[in-house]
């Protein structure tokens, strides 16, 4: 191919350098030959128009032997330019980047076209090398986070490795700890699968070691494996439909915490989220090149917060055993800034009910606003707010779903626990591998609704009637899936007794991705 490439040069060169050695042969022969008889001049008198005669039919020759190299190498040159465009379109497809712009040299084009090939058959090559094996013909995927946590606590918590509430100080305790941990570590699988109905099929699995401890010597080092979330989807171009286990789809964001990967940031403390089985349909409305709405409904499981009743086997909660799901709705808009910026806004809704006693039913229900503006290429905030009753079961705060009147001249009555909270951050995207973020979340249950159902005569002190946390942290990026993470957190946590008991929590944190 290489020297087919450099025909057209090649071919000039033999038609100047042919003309020279043939116009020097003419002349050469000219002053050298034998002239031919001049009648004129006697028998030995040379004829100059003879000889001039054949250095001229000579030179024809040569011009068209010439003439018909030079169509010649214009045909390849013809055939190699065709060739080149067929390759360029069939590495741009690949790629996925746009074909470059014909060089004036055939060379240069050569050059550059082989380097990409080299670069795809890199990729390539890598690919093969780490692709997963799978059952079916479909691709899989597997990823991850290897994550370590070295941990130091100030106060009493409910968790080491990740604390939702200050609690009181147990007698014999100094108040403070220090501990390390590998359990927020997670794993992924990812599987592409057919097109149905001209939309693309994607599963996933996540786990994490977050699920508790074996009762053995070493259980505090043998953590057991959980399962987070476990999604499919049919994804078409403007729409998707997406049944699974999955964190709320109205409540979509949570601040951003290398610490807190097992659960969310600011869990009981304003963010409302739980891994809850759904089913739910997207349709996006684009409005410009740049700009979209975007409208969620579906159905959920729903749950109350209730612990198991059982170790192995199934029981219904107070949301399942109406018989009826639990229903939401999501309404955004989207647009892109420059710099891989977007503006995210979204408001949302949802409805449920609970039978806490025989015949009678308590509603859950929650309005809520979730943000993501970015104010400069530096600043960003998001955040959530919500209001609502009997959200236990959705994580955004440490209250239950109701209380019971334990009056003795009354009946056994539940009560929903209203509740309002959300929480807010602040970005500080300090250089591209570097930023900085700090939030805070809260979630205020009424504490006159509870009051007014418990007899304060039992009011138990360690009933929490108001969650907070705080914190701030650094996030640096070493390389692309190498991370280091500083963070300092703040807790306090109010019982009914109104007594507010306060935590610090710091921690280191590096992780790689897979």
């Amino acid at each position: 191919m290489t020297l087919l490439c450099r025909a057209p040069g090649i071919a000039g060169s033999i038609v100047v350098v042919t003309l020279f050695v043939q116009f020097g042969a003419a002349t050469a022969v000219a002053q050298t030959a034998p002239r031919a008889a001049d009648p004129a001049a006697g028998s030995g008198a040379e004829n100059p128009s003879a000889v001039l005669a054949v250095q001229v039919q000579e030179l024809r020759q040569a011009l068209e032997t010439m003439q018909g190299q030079i169509a010649d190498a214009r045909r390849d040159a013809d055939a190699l330019r065709l060739r080149l465009q067929a390759m360029e379109s069939q590495v741009a497809a690949l790629t996925g980047t746009p074909t470059p712009p014909a060089a004036a040299d055939p060379i240069a084009r050569i050059d550059a076209l082989s380097q990409e090939q080299d670069l795809l058959n890199a990729k390539i090559a890598d690919h093969e090398q780490t692709k997963v094996a799978s059952g079916s013909k479909y691709r899989v995927r597997l990823s991850g986070l290897v994550l370590f946590n070295v941990l130091g606590t100030r106060g009493s918590v409910d968790s080491l490795d990740l604390p939702l509430l200050a609690v009181r100080q147990p007698a014999g305790q100094t108040g403070g700890a220090f501990s390390a941990s590998v359990r927020q570590s997670w794993l992924g699988l990812e599987v592409f699968g057919p097109r149905v109905g001209g939309a693309t099929t994607v599963g996933d699995l996540s786990f994490d070691f977050f699920g508790g401890f074996p009762i053995t010597a070493q259980g505090v080092t043998e953590p057991l494996v959980r399962l987070r979330t476990a999604r499919m989807s049919l994804q078409w171009e403007h729409a998707a439909l997406i049944a699974g286990q999955d964190t709320p789809f109205f409540s979509p964001r949570s601040p951003t915490s290398l610490a807190s990967t097992a659960y969310p940031a600011l869990s009981s403390a304003g963010n409302l989220w739980v891994w809850t089985p759904e089913i739910h349909i997207e349709r996006r409305l684009p409005v410009s090149d740049t700009s979209a709405f975007s409208v969620q409904a579906g159905v959920l499981d729903p749950l109350t917060g209730e612990l198991p009743a059982q170790e192995y086997s199934r029981v219904a909660t107070a949301g399942e055993r109406t018989g009826t799901p639990g229903g939401a709705v999501r309404a955004g808009f989207q647009r892109n800034l420059r710099a891989e910026r977007t503006i995210d806004l979204g408001v949302s809704g949802y409805f449920g009910r609970q039978a806490w006693v025989p015949h009678d039913t308590t509603d859950s229900w929650a309005l809520a606003a979730d943000w993501d503006l970015p104010l400069t290429r530096v600043l960003a905030i998001s955040g959530e707010a919500y209001r609502g009753e009997a959200l236990a079961g959705f994580g955004g705060g440490a209250s239950a779903a109701v209380v019971f009147d334990r009056s003795l001249d009354t009946l056994r009555r539940p009560f929903a626990v209203p509740s309002a909270g959300g929480w807010a951050q602040l970005k500080v995207t300090a250089a591209p591998r570097l930023e900085f973020n700090s939030a805070f979340g809260l979630d205020n249950p009424s504490r006159g609704r509870v009051l007014h159902a418990v007899p304060i005569a039992i009011v138990d002190p360690g009933t929490v009637s108001r969650n907070a946390s705080a914190f701030v942290n650094a996030i640096y990026q070493a390389r692309s899936n190498f991370l280091f993470s500083l963070e300092y957190r703040q807790l306090w946590t109010t019982g009914l007794d109104d007594f507010t008991r306060r935590a610090r929590h710091v921690s280191f944190s590096t992780g790689i991705g897979f």
